[in-house]
């Protein structure tokens, strides 16, 4: 269903529906941002406590107010979703006091385009989903990359299949199966691909690879890593640097 601009319209949900889609979107890995009525300032539909999800396609699931409410909402969460990793977070006031538009860290205060009045105040929150790392190997040093990256909050995968939309690839099983890996990564256009092998033999290896030259090999910053853990925060240190 859509209102009259053509965007999808305003999906109401029980509170345990929007939860268990939340939680659909998650693993999935979908990006969505949650939007929470925080004040409510009569005359108002909504209500604090009021919630919806606003989706990359414009669509709205859950209440937070009538159609005038929901189209800021939509125009500000997209807009939040655009922004990635530059905000996360941030306060939408909708007031007929607003007057033009104003912004500052942490808030956006828009004027209330209908007749009715009243005040609301939503928090919109940005979630995207974790870094994905897939992690090749079964050495000490693939082992540590996982435990590092978990403890980044990264969601770590392993075994041959790549996913096409991994953040990064790290090859460290010494020898084994490498070549594969490394064209599954470099054709799904993985943005970090890091070998763990010497220079020489890293070169060797990826003179066999098409478009090899992407690949990182050593693999990591140079901090003098010399330990599996060193040599882990030698290569999230890069990977983060680069992102």
């Amino acid at each position: 269903m859509s209102d009259f601009l053509g965007m999808p319209t305003s999906r109401p949900r029980p509170a345990a529906d929007l939860d268990a889609r939340v939680a659909r979107l998650r693993s999935g890995r979908e990006p969505y941002v949650l939007a929470t009525v925080v004040r409510a300032q009569r005359p108002t539909s909504a209500k604090a406590g009021d919630r919806a999800l606003v989706l990359p396609d414009g669509t709205i699931e859950g209440f937070v107010g009538g159609v005038c409410a929901t189209d800021t909402v939509r125009a500000q969460g997209l807009r939040l979703l655009e922004l990635r990793r530059a905000a996360r977070t941030t306060l939408l006031r909708i007031t007929p006091e607003a007057g033009e538009p104003h912004e500052e860290e942490g808030l956006i205060a828009v004027e209330q385009p209908c007749l009715s009045g009243g005040t609301l105040e939503i928090f919109l929150e940005a979630v995207l989903p974790p870094v994905l790392i897939h992690v090749y190997g079964d050495s000490p040093i693939a082992r540590a990359f996982a435990a590092v990256g978990q403890a980044l909050g990264y969601q770590i995968e392993t075994g041959p299949g790549v996913a096409a939309d991994a953040d990064a690839v790290l090859v460290a099983s010494h020898g084994v199966g490498e070549e594969p890996i490394l064209r599954d990564a470099l054709a799904k256009g993985v943005p970090y691909i890091g070998l763990i092998a010497s220079r020489r033999r890293g070169t060797a290896v990826l003179a066999r690879v098409e478009g090899g030259e992407r690949v990182r090999v050593p693999a990591g910053l140079d901090i003098g890593a010399r330990t599996p853990g060193e040599v882990a925060v030698s290569v999230y240190a890069e990977i983060i640097s680069l992102r």
